[in-house]
């Protein structure tokens, strides 16, 4: 579904990215864990375009290749989603605003009423607060939030980067749960995320990261049974 090769970025002569490869396959849940500055955030900026890739790098999406798409492109052609770290909602509009302005380059305007009731069905708390402008949400509504607009603008594989940062476990494993409900109804996700434990359970597979290169990859269950990844991140 989602193939990457060779990816490499540079931040002016700083090299992030030192030829990355890995693919997703359609409906599946993918990791990259990794320690600060390991270039996670690096590698889905990447993808969505948000910072460009040196030559010699390929990416592709179904067969199309994603270096010819700009940005708002990939989202609204491909429907690759991205939920930054951060959230970067749009604080003065309300919940319902910020749900609309995701769904503003679609076509099918039948269909959003429709996604935004499965929104407040997957995150109830937000139809609560649909009307209470996202800048005075608690740190896990505003996740809900993020996620919830990327649900709308593009769904067929989802990009989140740290959605457990800063919340508390019972609100992040409400989050998780969610995401976990938006998978089986078959949307693909690549997830970035510093608690390499969670992200491990959560995923089928997944990919270790350090320094821009990927050092190791294989099934959840064998990078939590592998001594490195244990002495690394999972803390023995």
């Amino acid at each position: 579904m989602l193939s990457v090769k060779n990816l490499r970025v540079s931040y002016g002569k700083i090299k992030a990215l030192h030829g990355l490869s890995f693919q997703i396959a359609e409906g599946e849940i993918v990791c990259i864990i990794g320690a600060n500055g390991a270039g996670k955030s690096t590698t889905l900026r990447a993808i969505s375009r948000l910072i460009p890739a040196e030559a010699g790098t390929e990416m592709t999406y179904m067969g199309k290749n994603l270096l010819k798409y700009p940005p708002d492109k990939i989202v609204s052609d491909l429907g690759i989603s991205h939920v930054p770290e951060g959230r970067r909602l749009f604080g003065n509009l309300t919940v319902m605003e910020n749900l609309r302005l995701a769904a503003f380059a679609r076509k099918d305007r039948d269909k959003i009423e429709q996604d935004i009731k499965r929104v407040f069905l997957i995150f109830p708390r937000l139809e609560e607060r649909r009307e209470q402008k996202s800048g005075t949400l608690s740190g896990g509504e505003q996740q809900m939030l993020a996620i919830g607009r990327a649900f709308i603008s593009g769904r067929k594989i989802m990009l989140l980067d740290e959605p457990s940062m800063g919340l508390a476990p019972l609100m992040m494993m409400n989050v998780f749960d969610a995401l976990r409900e938006i998978n089986q109804e078959g949307t693909a996700i690549l997830l970035v995320e510093q608690n390499a434990r969670l992200a491990l359970q959560f995923a089928q597979r997944g990919y270790v990261l350090e320094t821009g290169n990927l050092v190791l990859s294989g099934t959840s269950g064998e990078l939590l049974d592998n001594e490195e990844v244990k002495k690394a991140y999972l803390g023995g």
